[in-house]
């Protein structure tokens, strides 16, 4: 949890918050499919769908009021992984630097699986 102090109080923003934004800014970048989640059942990786998305976010909080971000998604077919990373990387850091007013340290991006058909 980030606690952000201000001169009419505090604002505190849970794991939660963090996760949704995420998830919901790395889903709607260009080649993405969605987050993914190794089964333990199976060992495969799966899609996750929008109401448990978390599982394929992690946040990491430091001492210093910033944050770092593993991601791992599944990707369409024929993208450029490269360009599809970068973009990833550059949304996610926008979007939760300017929701949360958190410094974001770190964006990692792990593509697990490809979509195809």
């Amino acid at each position: 949890m980030i606690r952000h102090v201000t001169e009419n109080g505090s604002v505190n923003v849970s794991d939660s918050v963090f996760t949704d934004i995420v998830g919901t800014a790395a889903s709607n970048c260009f080649g993405v499919k969605g987050m993914a989640a190794r089964s333990v059942k199976d060992g495969l990786y799966h899609l996750l769908r929008m109401e448990s998305m978390d599982k394929g976010v992690h946040v990491d909080f430091h001492e210093d009021g910033s944050i770092s971000i593993d991601l791992h998604i599944m990707v369409d077919n024929g993208v450029n992984l490269n360009a599809v990373g970068s973009s990833i990387i550059s949304e996610v850091r926008y979007v939760v630097s300017s929701c949360t007013g958190t410094e974001v340290r770190d964006v990692n991006v792990y593509i697990d699986s490809m979509m195809i058909g």
